[in-house]
């Protein structure tokens, strides 16, 4: 008699899922604050699961974190001081520490466990956590941003969907604390939800950057295991243009990021643009 085949499913949204086969399970327990899984999967490697949403595989895990730190990274002329809100799996981390510029990267997760795990079942994407230069704050990321004015030149927030408590990373109150927490020429990126799937909250979160900071900027990347595939990323600038004053390529060892991928993110499909100028 056959096996039968176990299979991960997200309800990304009322009317669409995403179905992974999944080889083996290797963790599962419940956080003071989410349900956290890793599967080991056929097609994508392992997955790491946050209240049953994906959060991050091995197979593409590199789009996502590398165009989360990247553009921005390289839209600053000398970022030094970073901050990263969420992210407890270290991807974001890993790649910040790309940049010979970076001298402190402070990492405000509020589930020590994810750290945990990742560390464990998720080495190639953890393995800057324990870099001299990461200081790990487990705590409320929007408390530390409001205890830290003036002090970064870039904020990164790799939030999950707004639920739990990552609600308040989507609204406009938080935007204006990391506007404080910045230096006088800083500016933030945070992860934006899909374009298909939550076009409220790309919408929403577009608007508050436009709103609290003198330029904002939609960005696209392709990441396969998020909702619909297509990505949106919202920076938030005090000073430069992400296509203006980008400075020279410092790096050399990306998969997904390049210079021109750099300038084709934000240009953007009529849809979009239409969307976020409604």
């Amino acid at each position: 008699m056959n096996e039968p085949e176990l299979w991960f499913t997200e309800r990304q949204t009322q009317n669409l899922s995403i179905g992974l086969r999944v080889a083996a399970t290797l963790h599962t327990e419940q956080t003071p604050y989410q349900s956290l899984a890793v599967y080991d999967t056929v097609e994508y490697g392992r997955l790491l699961v946050l209240d049953g949403c994906v959060m991050t595989t091995d197979a593409d895990e590199f789009v996502y974190h590398e165009m989360m730190t990247h553009v921005p990274l390289h839209t600053h002329p000398q970022p030094r001081s970073v901050l990263v809100v969420g992210g407890g799996d270290g991807g974001v981390v890993r790649e910040v520490l790309k940049h010979p510029s970076v001298e402190r990267v402070v990492l405000a997760e509020i589930d020590e466990r994810v750290v945990a795990v990742a560390k464990e079942f998720f080495p190639a994407i953890a393995q800057g956590l324990n870099d001299p230069r990461v200081e790990l704050q487990m705590g409320d990321g929007i408390r530390y941003v409001q205890d830290h004015p003036d002090e970064f030149d870039v904020i990164l927030v790799d939030s999950t969907d707004p639920v739990g408590p990552a609600v308040g990373l989507f609204q406009e109150p938080f935007y204006q604390s990391i506007y404080r927490a910045l230096k006088a020429d800083g500016l933030m990126v945070a992860q934006s939800e899909s374009p298909f799937a939550n076009k409220q909250i790309v919408h929403d979160v577009f608007h508050i950057a436009k709103r609290v900071f003198p330029q904002a900027f939609l960005y696209l990347a392709s990441v396969p295991t998020y909702p619909t595939g297509l990505w949106s990323f919202t920076l938030g600038t005090k000073k430069y243009h992400p296509l203006q004053d980008v400075s020279d390529l410092r790096l050399q060892q990306t998969r997904y990021y390049t210079g021109d991928v750099h300038k084709a993110a934000f240009a953007l499909p009529a849809f979009v643009r239409q969307h976020i100028q409604e």
